[in-house]
């Protein structure tokens, strides 16, 4: 086998079947699903942060690519808001939506190269702006702030559930799948994308630090997403481009249903 066997389209694959145990577990922990299954569960994120810095590089159309990651995160926020009303499962949570998480590092992605052009063209008013517009993932987490404060104690129940869907619809740096961290590694991925062992390092040295943090997480297993990501040859594949999109809401919905039905 060739050291360098994974074009893009067949790491996001292996990080899909990986996807899928994960959420088994998440899903049925309560029906005896092995504690492995999150285990390896952990290379998910890192290995589609790196397979989306490789995407945003190559795309054709960015402002496309980031309207998607958008319409597939509203959508995600009002399927999963529907799925909860219709199947209640009081010990199921189904705050998924990795999608949110993909459009603020493509935020960032792009915030990178609009500082990186202000840099190298010296142009202090790009520079700025470029500084500045980090700043707004953070700034749309108030209204989600404002969703879990007191606040919303003074406003009718229904106004409430209104007012919490209109706040989780809008991606922010703060309340994400993956937080914060993975916004950090994804836009590593991206600033180092030429630079494979740079980004290992990242990837190692943060998994590490996760590590001394809590040792009780598994998190720290991320780490071995290094080996697929040093198999990765730097071509396309086939590409397959709609269907995680469509697979990734609907095997969460499938396993939520089939757990809630079974619990009952």
């Amino acid at each position: 086998m060739k050291a360098k066997c994974l074009d893009s389209t067949t790491t996001k694959n292996v990080a899909t079947v990986l996807m899928v145990f994960d959420h088994i577990y998440r899903m049925f922990a309560g029906f005896g699903a092995p504690i492995w299954f999150i285990y390896i569960g952990r290379l998910v994120f890192p290995l589609f942060l790196f397979t989306s810095a490789e995407s945003f590089h190559y795309t054709s159309d960015r402002k496309k690519y980031l309207q998607r990651l958008l319409v597939a995160s509203m959508a995600m926020v009002a399927m999963s808001t529907l799925v909860k009303a219709i199947l209640p499962n009081k010990g199921l949570a189904l705050e998924y939506n990795a999608f949110g998480t993909f459009f603020v590092v493509v935020l960032y992605m792009l915030f990178w190269d609009r500082l990186a052009e202000g840099i190298k063209e010296k142009e202090t008013k790009k520079i700025v702006t470029s500084i500045l517009l980090c700043f707004v993932p953070v700034v749309a987490a108030i209204p989600e702030l404002l969703a879990v404060s007191s606040f919303v104690d003074r406003l009718p129940v229904g106004l409430v559930h209104i007012f919490e869907l209109f706040s989780r619809m809008i991606p922010n740096a703060l309340f994400l799948e993956g937080g914060p961290v993975m916004i950090a590694l994804g836009l590593a991925f991206y600033i180092f994308r030429e630079q494979r062992w740079s980004q290992v390092g990242i990837l190692v040295g943060l998994s590490f630090l996760l590590f001394l943090y809590d040792r009780t997480s598994p998190q720290w297993m991320m780490g071995f997403a290094a080996f697929p990501l040093l198999m990765y040859n730097g071509e396309k594949g086939k590409g397959m481009k709609w269907f995680f999109y469509i697979f990734y809401p609907a095997h969460i919905y499938a396993l939520y249903a089939l757990s809630t039905l079974l619990s009952k």
